[in-house]
Formats: structure tokens, C-alpha cells, sequence
């Protein structure tokens, strides 16, 4: 199994429980790996034979900044079907986390993983 990853992708976005997060935006950073046969892309070199990670990024920047969800749990979930079904991606593990949020903390969230994992090799 090959994957490729967007490390670190950072969003602003309406995200919490509390009035106080309903009125500011506040951001979140993603990191993804998603299963993809990359072998058709590095025998041919044409990005229309990968899975484009700019792409992927584009439209989770997009999604994720119109968003507004109280839970981590939520916008993770929303994103890796995004994902998956929009980019063809029969497996994602995602790391949603909310920067700040808990003091003393460098960030909490979740980290999720959707679809069947292909066997490696």
C-alpha cells in the first residue's frame, strides 16, 4: 500500500460548544494520509494519473472554512467522507486538532481512520 499525506494543514473555521466559540473562528490543523496506488502516476509523471493532494487540500480549506460544528468529532468525520468519496480514497486515517483549545495543551481533537486499509505490498 502506498499513501500519500498532507501534514499540518491549517484552517480557520467556527468550531465548538460554547457562544463564544459560535462568534470566532478559531484553527484547526489536519494531517492525512490516504491510500493511493502510486504507481500509474510515477510511471507515466502526469498528475492526472495521482491523487491530487492539492486538490484534496483545496477543497478541505473550502469546506472547512464555511464550516460551523460544535464537535472535532463532526468536521473529522465530514472531512475523511469528503475524502473518500469525492477523491476516490478507499482509505483515510485523519488527525483533526483543534489548536488552543485546552490550556496547557498544544492542541486536542481526534484521530480517525475510515475505509478498508489495503494490505501492504
Amino acid at each position: 500500500m502506498d499513501i500519500v499525506f498532507i501534514k499540518a494543514l491549517r484552517i480557520e473555521t467556527v468550531i465548538g460548544i460554547y457562544d463564544w466559540e459560535k462568534a470566532i473562528r478559531q484553527p484547526v490543523v489536519l494531517d492525512l494520509e490516504m491510500a493511493s496506488d502510486v504507481d500509474r502516476a510515477a510511471a507515466s509523471d502526469r498528475i492526472a494519473d495521482a491523487l491530487d493532494y492539492k486538490a484534496v487540500s483545496k477543497r478541505l480549506k473550502q469546506f472547512v472554512g464555511d464550516a460551523r460544528f460544535e464537535l472535532v468529532e463532526t468536521l473529522a468525520e465530514r472531512c475523511a467522507t469528503i475524502v473518500r468519496e469525492e477523491f476516490a480514497v478507499p482509505w483515510v486515517r485523519l488527525t483533526l486538532n483543534k489548536v488552543g483549545a485546552v490550556s496547557d495543551a498544544e492542541g486536542v481533537g481526534v484521530v480517525i481512520e475510515r475505509g478498508e486499509r489495503p494490505a501492504a505490498g
